[in-house]
C-alpha cells in the first residue's frame, strides 16, 4: 500500500486537471499557520511515543468539507487523531469536549489550533459550538465530530451509544460523514489515566472508512427519531471499522449508559 502522503500519479489526459487538484489537496497543510509550530513541537514528541499503522488513508479527502468521525476512549485520541489527520494531509479541528481543554498539553493544542469547546451543561451546552464549526467547514475546512460526546463508557471500550450533534450537522448541510477507528492509543495514555506511557513505543492501528450512507434521511424531518436512527448509522460505521482492527465483534447491544445508571459526563470507574 502506498504511503498516505504520496502522490496519485496522473494519467496523461488527466494531468492538468491532477495538477491543479495536487495544488488544492496540498495548499490547506502548506498555508503558513499554527499547526507549522505545532507539528514542529507535537510530531516528534508523539513519535516517540508511538508509530502509526494506517489502512485505507486515501480514503480520507485531501480537499473539501466534510465530518470526520472516530470512536474515543483516552484523553489523548486528540493529539494522536490529530496526528494522523494532519498526515493525511488536512488540518485537524475538533468539536471536543471542554474538559479536554483544561488537560495540560492537550489543552494547549487544542487551544492554539482554533478547536472548539463544548460544554456539557449549563448555558454553554447547545447550538453555539456546532454553529462555530459551521463557520469552519464553510470555508471548505473538515471538522473532527467525536459522536460518543465522551470517552467511552463500555467496559471494553466499544463504542458506546452516540450523541446527534455530528448526524444533525451533516444532515442540515449535505455534508459526508467519515468514519475513523482507531485502537492502540490506550496503551499510551489508559482511560481516565493521568500519566503517559513513554516506553516502550506503542503502535496506534487506524482505519478510514467510506462516506457514511446517509440518503435514507435525506429530506426527512430533523426530528430526534431521525437524528438517532442516522447517528446509530454512523456508530455502525465506526464500530466495523473497529472490529476489523481489533479481530473481534462488538456486543449485539452498544453500551448506554443511562441503562446502567452512569452520568453522562465526569469519570467513573470500569
Amino acid at each position: 500500500m502506498p504511503h498516505p502522503d504520496e502522490p496519485v500519479n496522473p494519467t496523461a489526459s488527466e494531468s492538468a486537471a491532477s495538477e491543479h487538484s495536487e495544488k488544492r489537496q496540498r495548499s490547506e497543510k502548506s498555508r503558513p499557520s499554527i499547526f507549522w509550530v505545532l507539528a514542529v513541537l507535537i510530531i516528534p514528541l508523539a513519535s516517540l511515543l508511538a508509530r502509526f499503522r494506517i489502512t485505507d488513508g486515501q480514503k480520507l479527502p485531501r480537499h473539501g468539507a466534510y465530518i470526520i468521525s472516530p470512536n474515543h476512549y483516552s484523553e489523548i485520541d486528540p493529539v494522536m487523531m490529530g496526528m494522523v489527520v494532519w498526515k493525511l494531509g488536512r488540518l485537524p479541528r475538533f468539536l471536543a469536549k471542554e474538559s479536554l481543554f483544561r488537560v495540560p498539553v492537550v489543552g494547549w493544542f487544542l487551544r492554539k489550533s482554533g478547536q472548539i469547546p463544548v460544554a456539557r451543561g449549563g448555558s454553554g451546552r447547545g447550538a453555539a459550538p456546532l454553529a462555530e464549526a459551521q463557520k469552519i467547514i464553510d470555508d471548505g475546512k473538515v471538522v473532527i465530530i467525536y459522536p460518543e460526546g465522551s470517552l467511552t463508557r463500555d467496559p471494553d471500550m466499544w463504542p458506546m451509544r452516540g450523541k446527534t450533534g455530528a448526524a444533525r450537522m451533516a444532515l442540515e448541510h449535505d455534508l459526508p460523514v467519515i468514519p475513523m477507528a482507531h485502537w492502540g492509543t490506550q496503551q499510551v495514555m489508559a482511560r481516565y489515566a493521568k500519566k503517559i506511557s513513554f516506553f516502550p513505543r506503542k503502535t496506534i492501528a487506524v482505519k478510514v472508512g467510506d462516506p457514511v450512507d446517509l440518503s435514507a434521511f435525506r429530506g426527512r424531518s430533523l426530528d430526534q427519531a431521525t437524528l438517532t436512527e442516522a447517528t446509530e448509522v454512523i456508530m455502525n460505521a465506526i464500530t466495523a471499522l473497529l472490529e476489523d482492527l481489533r479481530g473481534e465483534k462488538a456486543p449485539e447491544t452498544r453500551w448506554d449508559p443511562a441503562s446502567h445508571n452512569q452520568k453522562e459526563t465526569g469519570r467513573f470507574d470500569g
